[in-house]
């Protein structure tokens, strides 16, 4: 399955239908009367957020999405039928916008939340409507209003609590993997991870924690360098981030600094996002290494994060490692966001 994460699309409501113009006939009914019913209202497209999808692929092939046009008003004052609303299903933690102001319209992150984009046009009034003692045989009926069309983006945000980042091959996705029942791609070279993967890590409690493995990021992330900026997007909405380092590397001290600088740089809050540092791969050096600790030592003299010495392969040190998660994640607030609950309509 392909992740796709942003997509663009037409969307269109239903036209509103005609009103006509008609007159009662009935037998031993003289002059029975306008009677043209009024058009139907047209039906509006609706975003509706589902469970079951994880990527925004579908809207690889489809770009436009119409809703029914109201039907026109009948005899007898009969009122058109009303265009279906048309419901698109999108995944849990799609962000809505309108993709000519940049406007964030929605974000849709519970299954069940719905958002109306755009709204159907109004049915025009029936001849009917316009009886008046100064006129009882109007001949004047409205057609129906065009319904609402947008261009709309969506944007796919993972929802995970924990986020793990750092350069690549820092064991991002061998971590995961001992964490959770996650399994993915694993290999000895850079960017083996492409696209996000999700693990959930039971707490002591049975309750279930998202951990997101993030694609590796570089220097110059930000501006679109390597993966990061297609990917950086995921961890908005974390509550904590697992900084994970190789501590075998030739600057493990350099490779922190530069993904705080991408964390600043990005904004949107990342960088004062609670943090837990990992210095990975202990596994490949001799039992008695002075490396890990002197390496902490100097992470201790740029940040007050907490630091834990562990290995993702041997399983090593993740027991305290978890604790510290845990801690930060019950003393972090959830993300409060007029937008979790925003359902509007455009006009």
């Amino acid at each position: 399955m392909q992740f796709i994460d942003q997509a663009e699309v037409e969307v269109r409501a239903g036209n509103g239908g005609d009103g006509i113009v008609a007159f009662h006939r009935e037998k031993y009914v003289p002059a029975g009367g306008p009677s043209g019913g009024n058009g139907g209202m047209g039906g509006s497209v609706i975003f509706v957020a589902v469970e079951h999808l994880q990527t925004l692929l579908d809207f690889k092939f489809a770009h436009q999405f119409k809703a029914e046009d109201g039907k026109r008003g009948g005899p007898k004052n009969m009122t058109g039928a009303s265009g279906k609303d048309l419901r698109v299903e999108v995944p849990c933690g799609t962000v809505i916008y309108n993709a000519e102001t940049d406007e964030v319209l929605g974000d849709l992150v519970t299954a069940g939340q719905e958002l109306c984009v755009a709204k159907g046009g109004k049915g025009g009034l029936g001849n009917r409507h316009f009886l008046s003692n100064q006129n009882r045989a109007p001949e004047k009926a409205l057609p129906g209003l065009p319904g609402e069309e947008y261009l709309i983006r969506l944007e796919l945000k993972l929802l995970a609590e924990v986020g793990i980042i750092g350069l690549p091959n820092a064991g991002k996705s061998t971590l995961i993997s001992a964490l959770s029942a996650a399994r993915p791609k694993i290999a000895n070279y850079p960017f083996t991870t492409l696209v996000p993967n999700l693990g959930v890590v039971r707490k002591p409690t049975g309750d279930g924690t998202v951990f997101a493995d993030i694609p590796g990021l570089i220097e110059g992330a930000h501006l679109g360098t390597g993966l990061g900026h297609d990917f950086l997007r995921h961890i908005e909405r974390t509550r904590v981030l697992l900084h994970l380092i190789d501590v075998t590397q030739d600057d493990p001290i350099g490779a922190y600094q530069t993904i705080q600088a991408e964390l600043q740089a990005y904004g949107r809050g990342l960088s004062d996002r609670p943090q837990v540092i990992a210095l990975n791969k202990i596994d490949t050096l001799p039992p008695d290494s002075p490396l890990p600790d002197a390496v902490a030592e100097q992470l201790q003299q740029l940040t007050a994060d907490p630091i834990f010495i562990i290995s993702g392969v041997a399983k090593l040190g993740l027991d305290p490692l978890l604790q510290q998660i845990w801690q930060l994640l019950s003393n972090a607030e959830p993300e409060s966001s007029e937008l979790l609950s925003r359902s509007i309509e455009l006009h």
